[in-house]
């Protein structure tokens, strides 16, 4: 289901909530991307729309 949003648009994923579950990097689907909680905030404060799953 995430493929198609990788595809489209850009996919971060909270590190602190990765690091908290043993999450890795090679975990994760192709195309995401493991970010911090500030570029988290950031990108999310000046985007037009934002999904959280």
């Amino acid at each position: 289901m995430l493929n198609s949003v990788v595809r489209n648009s850009e996919l971060l994923l909270c590190n602190t909530c990765m690091d908290a579950r043993g999450i890795t990097d090679e975990n994760i689907v192709e195309g995401a991307k493991c970010s911090t909680m500030k570029e988290l905030a950031e990108r999310a404060s000046a985007a037009d729309k934002v999904l959280v799953f």
